[in-house]
């Protein structure tokens, strides 16, 4: 029997039909599960992040020779792909870090590919991967050769941070909906999938019009209702957030997505402080029903600009700081189709960074910023409705702050300077004239007393 030319380590959900969808594809492949191996050119690994990846490569580098490749398709940090990807090379083996988005269906049926290391072996892979990776029919394959090092892990990751936000702000216009508006399931239903045929088209906005319309086997009434309010995590949003911090780049929105995630597994503590902050913390004033799904529509796409503004700026400071020269626009082309933040709205992304590749941030695209003045009374309208009525909306309240703060030509970052300036003495600029000023805050305002 010949050798097949492609491999598949890790035989788990996402790996099995990975491999399924490479075969339907008409490419013969090998897979192994850390037990018994034959040798492939080129070896995908869809194995846990972390020493599991390092146990596997150390397992197929012994049998791999000169010039073959190893792929690791799992959310790993990037900072292990570029390690690997030398020590690999010092071992004449070629190494790419690919992130994978799209879930168990995407792996079977076509997924958005992210893969970033050795050109030299991407090109190996190309003809294959531009098979296999979800298909958009006006835009093409949901693949490209992202970067060098470990590029491909880290848009991966960011990916991950912009579907943490994309999540909570959908969750926070379905809490104002039926915690003010007082909507039914059947009508979150009907709302949710109409909103779905207009410019929130996607992925995560259908399957929550379908899983509002799923009954409870179990008992009565609808399965959402009964799911427990606490989210789970696997980590890349965390990074996300921590790499925004390290590239001082504002992500308020996937922050406040996060620390959602946070307070949500504080569940025993959150049943504690409830009964101590009881009443009704409702204005009682009647709602408009149609107009709130109006208004609630318009937050959450103007919030989600807001969200994907930061998702891009993180990825443009990255790639500064790494010059690994990535290209915005066709990262939105490729998370078009396959990946859980698929969206028609990416397709407005990619043609802002079309336009403009050197594009500040997408608030000022000239059509993104018509859109968010349009909608901007409708969110105001959403977010003061939610404190009004004592429920949370920290990502549609963080992305409106954000837009509120980046559109100020003059914020109050003066006086918290003149604070580090009084009480540690770390100088101040002027607005005018140029150089570096220290004032003796506390002599001035004592001698100014006298």
């Amino acid at each position: 029997m010949a050798l097949t030319r492609i491999g598949l380590a890790g035989l788990a959900v996402m790996g099995q039909n990975l491999a399924l969808n490479i075969a339907e594809k008409g490419f013969p492949i090998s897979v192994y599960n850390r037990t018994t191996s034959k040798k492939p050119r080129v070896v995908i690994m869809l194995v846990k992040a972390g020493a599991p990846v390092d146990q596997t490569i150390a397992t197929l580098a012994a049998h791999l020779e000169q010039g073959d490749c190893i792929i690791d398709g799992g959310n790993e940090w990037y900072e292990n792909t570029e390690r690997r990807e030398k020590a690999m090379e010092e071992r004449g083996l070629l190494y790419l870090g690919m992130g994978v988005s799209g879930g168990e269906e995407g792996a079977r049926n076509g997924p958005s590919l992210m893969p970033g290391g050795s050109l030299e072996a991407y090109k190996y892979i190309e003809d294959i991967v531009l098979k296999v990776a979800a298909q958009v029919p006006d835009s093409g394959p949901c693949v490209t050769y992202v970067g060098k090092g470990g590029s491909g892990n880290f848009v991966k990751m960011v990916h991950n941070g912009i579907e943490y936000g994309d999540m909570q702000l959908i969750a926070e216009a379905y809490d104002v909906l039926k915690s003010v508006g007082k909507l039914t399931n059947s009508e979150l239903q009907q709302v949710f999938s109409e909103w779905n045929k207009g410019e929130l088209l996607s992925f995560l906005i259908e399957i929550t019009a379908d899983i509002f319309g799923i009954k409870d086997e179990q008992g009565d009434g609808y399965l959402v209702d009964k799911v427990l309010d606490k989210t789970g995590m696997k980590g890349t949003g965390k990074w996300t957030v921590q790499q925004a911090a390290e590239l001082s780049v504002a992500a308020p929105t996937i922050e406040a997505s996060l620390d959602s995630r946070f307070l949500s597994g504080l569940k025993d503590e959150r049943v504690e402080a409830s009964k101590i902050f009881q009443g009704d913390y409702s204005t009682g004033l009647p709602v408009d029903k149609a107009q709130l799904i109006e208004d609630v529509r318009q937050a959450l796409y103007a919030s989600k600009i807001c969200s994907y503004a930061q998702g891009m700026n993180i990825i443009k400071a990255k790639s500064s700081e790494k010059g690994w020269g990535l290209n915005l626009g066709e990262l939105a082309r490729i998370w078009k189709g396959g990946c859980i933040i698929r969206a028609i709205f990416l397709d407005r992304i990619k043609k802002a960074y079309d336009r403009n590749s050197d594009l500040a941030n997408l608030l000022v695209d000239p059509e993104f910023a018509q859109e968010i003045v349009d909608r901007q009374a409708a969110w105001r309208r959403v977010v003061c409705l939610a404190i009004n009525n004592g429920v949370s909306t920290p990502g549609m309240s963080a992305s409106l702050a954000y837009f509120d703060s980046y559109r100020r030509d003059r914020l109050p970052a003066n006086l918290v300077q003149a604070q580090r300036d009084y009480f540690g003495a770390h100088t101040y600029e002027r607005v005018d004239m140029p150089g570096s000023f220290h004032t003796e805050w506390f002599k001035t305002a004592r001698n100014s007393m006298n």
